[in-house]
């Protein structure tokens, strides 16, 4: 009587349950436990609603007690897994996914949440193994593919997240996630009216998605709709007042309309809710509300190129119409640089120094923060070693290493360029030339300007190389770039050692 009994209020609960009323199926599962306080169902599931509200810790306590008494369930194994990786315990979580495979290896859903697990421990390309695993017993598995896009998005492989992302909605229209990661892929393929309209149909799923807005704001304001963008950082902030990246954003969109006090404000914002206080002090230096700091963040950096390199090259040349590399070129050979140079190019991104460089050098080394702009200039097949770091990082210890160093428009991200100077004096060899361009700047010596760029004057620079062992041997002013349809003026330098 009582095992007919527990299995009558099992059913139950499991109805209440699959019909989404947790409180009432909660209370049958507790029911069961007060009869049998090992029935291992009940300690499972009622461990799933756990999760299900928001509880990792009592959810892992009762799939703990589940799997005690009987150890051989895979998905009581996968669901103490994602509990565990809710709790940010992502070693503990991926051990339990891996038991639930050894049980189960045809195991779709632990695939897939394993990947989770690796993603989270930063080892992306076992993460999309992992996904793609899962795909190959589930084919139409739309949470499957919604993860592979999420991955290759961080891994800057953007039309691939693209085709991921679609492949999920082509499975599961009404899928949020796929939505967003539509849009941040067509974001960071500069298709932009798309994104936006992949993100409203990503809130249209879940109104309250802060996230989903913020995405928005970013588009709308590379767009140019400085106003729709505002409105989609309030509407994420509504949402989610303590959101630091939309106070970012928000400042960036305001600082854009010329609104600079509120910009302020939204920076302010920003940091007061836990935003980088590296970030925050460049931003307000940008609007002239704090001291300049010395250089950009390494992470900014990395960030922002990370997320250009896939467009890089065909922006600078054909929108802002990019001529630096052509015009060091020009002053380097003003001064007859020997044929079989040591040469470093540093800040080299995808490479558009390369080919001119490499004409002169029967070495080229390139050095960047951005491993995507680093994988672009690989492409090119002109360098012999290429480097992910910064500059500083990279010249340390390498002395007299090179004949000539080259930096085009690589020191609009450094302010301080002493430690720099300093750096390339000691890796470049006696007569060896130091060649590089500069926004120009009028009163201080450098300055951060309200495009997140520095600008230097000229006597700084000349001042900075005879204090460091430079000797000036020629100078250029040029157009360095096109910003709102007006030039943007610039030096280029050329030292010897």
């Amino acid at each position: 009587m009582t095992e007919s009994l527990l299995a009558s209020l099992l059913q139950q609960a499991v109805e209440l349950h699959q019909q989404g009323r947790l409180e009432p199926a909660q209370a049958l599962y507790r029911q069961v436990l007060e009869l049998d306080p090992r029935r291992f169902d009940a300690l499972h599931l009622l461990g799933v609603i756990a999760r299900q509200q928001g509880d990792a810790a009592g959810a892992i306590d009762l799939i703990s007690q589940a799997i005690a008494v009987d150890g051989a369930q895979a998905n009581a194994h996968c669901n103490l897994g994602v509990a565990l990786l809710d709790a940010g315990r992502a070693d503990q979580a991926l051990a339990s996914h891996e038991r639930a495979l050894v049980l189960q290896p045809s195991y779709a859903m632990a695939w897939s949440n394993r990947g989770n697990a690796l993603r989270r421990l930063g080892r992306l390309d076992e993460a999309l193994d992992s996904y793609q695993r899962a795909l190959q017993i589930q084919p139409n598995y739309a949470e499957a593919h919604c993860n592979r896009a999420i991955i290759l998005q961080d891994q800057g492989r953007y039309l691939d997240a693209l085709g991921a992302a679609e492949n999920a909605l082509n499975i599961k229209d009404r899928y949020a996630d796929a939505w967003l990661a539509r849009g941040n892929a067509l974001h960071c393929l500069r298709i932009l009216p798309e994104a936006v309209e992949s993100f409203d149909r990503a809130i249209h799923l879940r109104p309250d998605w802060a996230e989903a807005y913020s995405a928005q704001g970013a588009s709308l304001q590379r767009l140019g709709e400085f106003a729709a963008a505002l409105d989609s950082y309030d509407q994420a902030l509504k949402n989610r007042p303590d959101y630091a990246l939309a106070h970012y954003y928000r400042g960036n969109t305001l600082r854009a309309m010329g609104r600079r006090e509120e910009a302020i404000a939204a920076y302010q914002a920003a940091l007061a809710h836990g935003d980088n206080p590296e970030t925050i002090a460049f931003a307000l230096a940008s609007v002239g509300a704090g001291a300049t700091p010395a250089a950009l963040p390494n992470d900014y950096v990395r960030s922002l190129f990370d997320q250009y390199a896939n467009h890089f090259d065909q922006h600078l040349t054909e929108v802002l119409g990019y001529q630096t590399p052509a015009v060091l070129d020009a002053l380097l050979r003003h001064v007859a640089p020997a044929s079989e140079l040591a040469t470093v190019d540093l800040g080299c991104g995808t490479g558009l120094c390369g080919p001119y460089l490499r004409a002169y050098s029967r070495r080229l080394d390139g050095v960047d923060l951005s491993q995507q702009m680093l994988d672009k200039a690989a492409e090119r097949g002109l360098y012999d070693e290429l480097a992910c770091t910064d500059l500083l990082t990279y010249l340390d210890g390498r002395q007299a290493t090179w004949d000539l160093a080259v930096a085009a428009d690589v020191f609009v991200y450094i302010g301080d360029l002493a430690p720099v100077f300093k750096a390339v004096h000691a890796a470049l060899r006696p007569g060896g030339r130091f060649c590089f361009s500069v926004e120009a700047g009028d009163d201080a010596d450098y300055v951060l300007r309200p495009s997140n760029r520095y600008a230097h004057t000229p006597d700084y620079l000349r001042r900075l190389a005879a204090e460091t062992g430079f000797t000036v041997l020629a100078t250029q002013a040029l157009e360095a770039r096109q910003e709102n349809g007006a030039p943007i003026a610039a030096h280029a330098f050329l030292l010897c050692r």
